[in-house]
């Protein structure tokens, strides 16, 4: 019987280092962490099981390493320390007051890391990884860098989307105070496409204002109350706020209005406050700038609407605005100022708008 047993566990053992060989073949592990790890499947499970004090980690393809080397670490079965040499590089503290020196040694994921980073925070196109001159100013920073595929930097970049998300979701459901969202339609002027824009705004527990963007999703036409409040609820169920809603600030319109109900019929009303009497607020800017062009209309008539038509022909192609400007000068009229045409939903727009034509 304890023969059966040894033999039964001992092809488990060969089957499952078999199966660890097959997927090394499928995949190259290319990172420093598997130098100190095996990958093994583990109760269905892959986990990374470490060399030295054979701990169990997870090593499914969503998990990276970073874990794996921050173990690496702080294993307390690994006596010997880092050989590689070292650099030192000057590092400042947050506040920007402090200097001093700090130890360095390349690693490659942290500046693969920094890349997509960079890329997301600058909103530089996905093809800088492939153009010339980057690849050269890369090399002679680190040779030893190699520079990620488009497509593998844009699977990066959806790794770190998914962990940032998972971390506000945390934040949000640890946190105790209810979630004000505002949102707004804005259409593409080159492709005609309606997107829509949902911000989270809550207090955290140090008492101090945030706001993060939860979606920036395109919406299908038509742009009714319907499809809008299907979006939005889509966007709340996803994050699992819809239990902790403080309001929702719409622009002026009717079919924000109608979207408002709609959102109202499917959430729990018992939930909000007042039992969603105080759901919808409406936007002040937007308040404001409806005054404002209405005290225009009342003031000028169609005056400032000549001014906008005649701005939008000067500036419609640039042979015409060379026109304009050479007209400018026969005439000797000082203007140090570009003709600028407003934005409707911005008050202020068009109060630049009038102060250029009307110098």
């Amino acid at each position: 019987m304890a023969a059966d047993v040894e033999t039964s566990s001992a092809a488990t053992n060969t089957h499952e280092s078999q199966y660890d060989e097959n997927l090394k073949k499928k995949r190259k592990l290319t990172s420093s962490a598997w130098e100190h790890f095996k990958r093994m499947k583990v109760g269905g499970v892959m986990k990374a099981i470490c060399d030295h004090c054979h701990k169990h980690l997870g090593a499914e393809s969503k998990n990276g390493t970073r874990h794996l080397l921050d173990h690496i670490v702080v294993c307390p079965m690994i006596k010997q320390k880092d050989t590689r040499q070292m650099l030192l590089k000057a590092n400042s503290s947050s506040d920007g007051k402090c200097a001093y020196l700090d130890t360095y040694h390349f690693n490659p994921e942290v500046s693969t890391y920094e890349l997509g980073r960079m890329i997301v925070l600058h909103e530089y196109p996905l093809s800088i990884v492939e153009h010339e001159g980057f690849r050269r100013y890369s090399n002679s920073l680190q040779p030893l860098f190699k520079i990620p595929s488009r497509n593998t930097i844009r699977a990066d970049i959806l790794k770190m989307f998914e962990a940032e998300k998972q971390k506000l979701q945390r934040v949000l459901e640890s946190n105790s105070s209810r979630v004000a969202i505002t949102t707004d339609m804005w259409t593409a002027s080159n492709q005609k496409w309606g997107y829509m824009a949902i911000t989270a705004h809550f207090i955290d527990e140090s008492w101090v204002l945030q706001d993060r963007i939860m979606r920036f999703m395109y919406v299908p036409s038509p742009h009714d109350a319907e499809n809008l409040g299907d979006a939005l609820m889509e966007c709340l169920l996803d994050w699992n706020i819809e239990r902790k809603l403080l309001t929702l600030t719409l622009d002026n319109c009717s079919t924000n209005d109608a979207m408002v109900n709609v959102m109202l019929d499917k959430l729990d009303k018992s939930l909000l406050l007042v039992n969603g009497k105080l759901l919808h607020m409406r936007c002040a800017a937007h308040i404001l700038n409806l005054i404002v062009k209405k005290g225009l209309e009342n003031l000028f008539g169609s005056g400032v609407e000549r001014i906008r038509e005649s701005i939008a022909f000067w500036t419609a192609t640039p042979k015409r605005s060379e026109k304009f400007e050479e007209s400018v000068r026969h005439l000797n009229i000082p203007c140090s100022k570009v003709l600028s045409l407003d934005i409707k939903t911005r008050w202020n727009s068009t109060y630049l708008m009038l102060s250029t034509a009307l110098i």
